[in-house]
């Protein structure tokens, strides 16, 4: 594992869309276990590969029972019932707000090689694999603050 460095929050990376994984090899598990090193020396939550300067649709979310590392995710459902959130980045120089998300949400992905999953999140959780997924699109939190 290495840790590596942490884009800029004002960097025109985090507008451009992630290309989805297609080799499951010893580069993507390098990435994931760089990427974990790095999420955890920053004491973030989430990292989505862009963090770290990487366009491949790969995120990690450290949750309470450990380390959840989701490959080409998808955001399958979504509750009707949602929940207004402070978010940030582990990107410096990031700002912070307020975000509505949905209080809970299914994500289908890939595991670290290639098998399907599927991860429900609650609460901040469910935030959180918003918040990191969106990443992947070129979106920003800051693109969806409220009051």
């Amino acid at each position: 594992m290495a840790l590596r460095n942490l884009t800029n929050w004002n960097d025109p990376i985090f507008r451009k869309k992630s290309r989805p994984v297609e080799k499951f090899d010893e580069r993507l598990l390098t990435l994931l276990d760089d990427m974990r090193e790095t999420l955890e020396k920053a004491g973030g939550y989430g990292c989505a590969a862009v963090h770290i300067g990487v366009l491949k649709r790969v995120v990690i979310v450290i949750e309470k029972d450990g380390v959840i590392e989701l490959i080409n995710p998808i955001i399958t459902e979504t509750s009707a019932k949602t929940q207004k959130v402070l978010e940030g980045s582990i990107a410096p120089d990031s700002p912070r707000g307020y975000v509505i998300r949905p209080e809970s949400v299914a994500v289908s992905a890939l595991d670290r090689f290639g098998k399907p999953i599927v991860v429900a999140g609650n609460g901040f959780l469910a935030a959180t694999f918003c918040h990191e997924i969106d990443h992947l699109d070129g979106v920003l939190f800051t693109d969806k603050l409220c009051e």
